[in-house]
């Protein structure tokens, strides 16, 4: 069915705008100007806007930098547990097994 076409279909259109210049840390700055704005004459929903804002920009209450060092820590302190509980089954058996041998006997 291909080798009967003679003209070619034509493809989508797209929209090629590349803006000049854009700021988001200006725009970031306006933004939030006009939330505290709103909040100070007590507009619920500039004040509702706020705390969605605040949840966005931090991630909830734990930026990225303190989640790595929690998880740093957990790791950490994993390794040492595993660690400690490896020596105490060695101390153990190296002690308590002759004499579980012994009543075996």
């Amino acid at each position: 069915m291909a080798l009967l076409r003679f003209f070619k279909t034509p493809k989508h259109q797209r929209f090629g705008y590349i803006p000049r210049y854009w700021n988001p840390e200006k725009e970031e700055l306006l933004e939030r100007v006009k939330r505290a704005k709103g909040a100070g004459q007590g507009d619920t929903d500039a004040i509702k806007s706020r705390i969605r804002g605040g949840f966005k920009s931090r991630g909830g209450y734990v930026t990225n930098d303190s989640r790595a060092r929690q998880t740093a820590r957990s790791n950490m302190i994993l390794v040492i547990v595993i660690f400690a509980l490896i020596v105490v089954s060695y101390l153990a058996l190296g002690i308590y097994l002759p004499k579980i041998l012994q009543y075996l006997e």
